[in-house]
């Protein structure tokens, strides 16, 4: 069916290349861009459903990381002769308005897994279609294309390696799409005001403050198209990191120890299938190894945890999760509050925990092992509702996404894909992987002068060892939340 004015509503699909809904809408004769900030995914909201609370939906890392990816992708569509216009509003409000003002017949759109965005997903199709518009909704954000499954998305296994297996063997990653020739904008465009092709509202018009700036980050994550394949080009290519990525991928300080890749994963300033191919490339051009496999193999994880919120939906955002557990008693009194506050400050006397945590505030990122270890200790030594650590994540992470947010998270408190009980010792996991107290001094000055072996466990020390040290529990640094040693025994 030709098509003669269109408008395509961009989401978390921030890019040109590998675009199937970009490469679908140019076909139109007229096209006009549109990105959305929707008030509803900014400043304070409820969780919902049963045992409910407060929590901030989108923090300054991410919510900067996308007004620079928007601002980018705005700049590639201008260079490609056409322009994107951005409004904060609903798009339900705000995609038929713009349908009414350029006469447009079709409105393409990315479609996603999570029930927030498919309940504005229906809320936009109900009203556009009241109106006789034809709407196009495409899956477009994973490595494996939902289609080319090997079984329906209601029959996938909920346990990775099982789901992984079959993938592999049965399933074909689809070639990414080229950029294509853009059509121009509809004429009618030139009677909206200037003013929402030239601005983006400031973060304080989100109801965002802007997030603070730290040295000691481990890389400067700047939002957009361009910024994503630059690091993706870096990576690879320029410092040849892949051939070590899986004996590094477990490392918490510094650049390279990962790719990194995620923020722009997550907001769709990188396609996986670009990135698939990229990697195909550095295997036939430099090395094919344990490692270049690794990095498919996280993006078949990620691929997972959305086909699993297809499959299960909010079930994934209660407190038993996928499993309906009932046997864990989750504490949600004051001392719980008390708790997890100390917990989001990196206040809790752990210094693992607290390294991890500071370093989340104050940059958006901490690495997987870290992300592992803060939510295993909330959700098992401290028992506090594992969804409170999830939706403050949810807050600050700079690549949060929600179906690797929440399905991690649910994993490790044991209500999600695993039926094995899962937590960290992390003072052992500490030991391990900081075993001269690099990371955790990094981001913990004042355990500066401890000698590496008594970091991970300063209430091990005499008041003559912190004496010697200028170290005083308490003062300098806070004494545990929990005894450590007893809070494993629950879950032994």
């Amino acid at each position: 069916m030709a098509v003669d004015t269109a408008l395509i509503w961009f989401r978390r699909d921030l890019r040109l290349h590998d675009n199937s809904v970009l490469v679908d809408a140019a076909r139109a004769e007229a096209l006009l861009p549109v990105y959305c900030f929707d008030p509803r995914e900014y400043g304070t909201a409820d969780f919902g459903g049963p045992d409910s609370f407060r929590y901030e939906k989108t923090g300054g890392h991410r919510a900067q990381f996308r007004r620079e990816s928007v601002t980018d992708l705005r700049d590639s569509l201008r260079a490609a002769g056409s322009d994107l216009l951005v409004a904060h509003g609903r798009p339900e409000t705000v995609l038929p308005a713009l349908v009414s003002t350029t006469d447009a017949d079709a409105v393409f759109f990315q479609t996603l897994p999570t029930s927030e965005e498919r309940t504005t997903e229906r809320a936009v199709t109900a009203r556009l279609r009241e109106e006789g518009v034809a709407v196009h909704r495409l899956w477009t954000h994973t490595l494996v294309h939902l289609a080319d499954l090997p079984t329906p998305y209601t029959d996938i296994d909920d346990t990775f390696t099982p789901f992984r297996k079959r993938v592999e063997s049965s399933s074909t990653t689809r070639d990414p799409l080229d950029v294509p020739t853009l059509p121009p904008l509809p004429s009618a465009t030139s009677s909206i005001e200037r003013a929402t092709f030239e601005t983006l509202p400031s973060l304080s018009t989100l109801g965002v403050e802007d997030p603070p700036v730290d040295e000691r980050r481990s890389l400067d994550f700047d939002g957009g198209e361009s910024a994503g394949r630059d690091r993706l080009a870096a990576y690879l290519w320029d410092r040849d990191c892949l051939r070590v990525y899986k004996e590094t991928r477990n490392g918490l300080l510094g650049a390279d120890y990962s790719s990194k890749f995620s923020p722009w994963l997550n907001e769709g300033c990188l396609s996986p299938r670009f990135v698939n191919v990229e990697v195909d490339r550095y295997e036939a051009e430099r090395v094919a190894n344990d490692s270049t496999y690794w990095l498919l193999f996280e993006l078949l994880w990620r691929d997972f945890f959305q086909f699993q919120f297809l499959k299960h939906g909010n079930r994934f955002f209660a407190r038993g999760g996928i499993r309906n557990r009932t046997d864990i008693e989750w504490r949600t009194d004051g001392e719980a509050e008390t708790a997890f506050g100390r917990w989001a400050a990196g206040e809790t006397g752990v210094p693992f925990v607290d390294a991890i945590m500071r370093e989340l505030n104050r940059t958006g990122f901490v690495s997987n092992r870290g992300r592992q270890n803060a939510a295993s200790f909330l959700a098992n030594n401290l028992r506090v509702d594992w969804r409170w650590g999830a939706a403050y994540f949810e807050t600050q992470l700079v690549d949060y996404d929600p179906c690797s947010n929440y399905g991690n998270w649910a994993y490790i408190a044991g209500v999600g894909n695993d039926s094995r009980d899962r937590y960290f010792d992390v003072v052992k996991q500490a030991k391990q992987y900081d075993e001269q107290a690099t990371y955790v001094t990094h981001w913990l000055p004042e355990l500066a002068a401890l000698p590496p072996e008594t970091v991970h466990e300063p209430w091990r020390l005499s008041p003559d060892e912190q004496t010697q040290y200028g170290v005083e529990l308490g003062v300098d640094y806070p004494r545990p939340v929990v005894d450590v040693e007893a809070s494993y025994e629950k879950l032994r």
